[in-house]
């Protein structure tokens, strides 16, 4: 009896996840080509993280989360090492905005725009004393993405020096 009760409930919620992403709010919506999981490929250098991020709709369409790890064998005299983080992709207004979370202790709150060219760049605020960060994903022919971040050293908010590229493909999924 139980379980026949929930098999309504099951529906509404598979039915209120689909509905959530054919329901995003028109600047989400540009960050479509986001979603789901990708898996970063290297080149095999030596020391060369391997990673993957997930961006998935969440609260009924009202915001995309990433969540990403990043493991980094070791390698001459630095030991092996995991970097994991959240970002929360939601609108303030006529405004994108994330706010992003690291195992490492780091909070940067990003402006989202999307560039002429598809590119969705995060952008952090310029303000006296700290970096300044940019995260640039931008999709690629072949159905991957390119992704870079950036850091501008305080005093110099406009000169950003790349700190991480990368090239990810997307996983097949259910």
């Amino acid at each position: 009896m139980r379980a026949l009760a929930l098999g309504p409930v099951l529906v509404a919620l598979l039915a209120s996840t689909a509905r959530g992403q054919d329901s995003l709010p028109p600047a989400l919506a540009r960050l479509r080509f986001l979603l789901g999981t990708w898996e970063a490929v290297g080149s095999g250098s030596p020391g060369q993280g391997a990673g993957r991020a997930t961006f998935a709709v969440a609260l009924g369409g009202r915001i995309i989360t990433r969540t990403s790890f990043a493991e980094y064998p070791a390698a001459g005299e630095r030991p092996a090492s995991r970097h994991d983080d959240l970002m929360v992709i939601y609108t303030a207004g006529d405004t994108t905005k994330a706010d992003y979370y690291d195992s490492e202790g780091h909070v940067i709150r990003y402006v989202v725009t999307e560039a002429g060219d598809g590119r969705a760049v995060f952008l952090s605020a310029a303000a006296a004393g700290v970096p300044r960060y940019r995260l640039t994903y931008a999709p690629t022919p072949d159905g991957g993405q390119n992704g870079r971040f950036e850091v501008a050293a305080p005093g110099a908010p406009e000169m950003f020096r790349t700190y991480l590229a990368w090239t990810s493909r997307r996983v097949p999924g259910p």
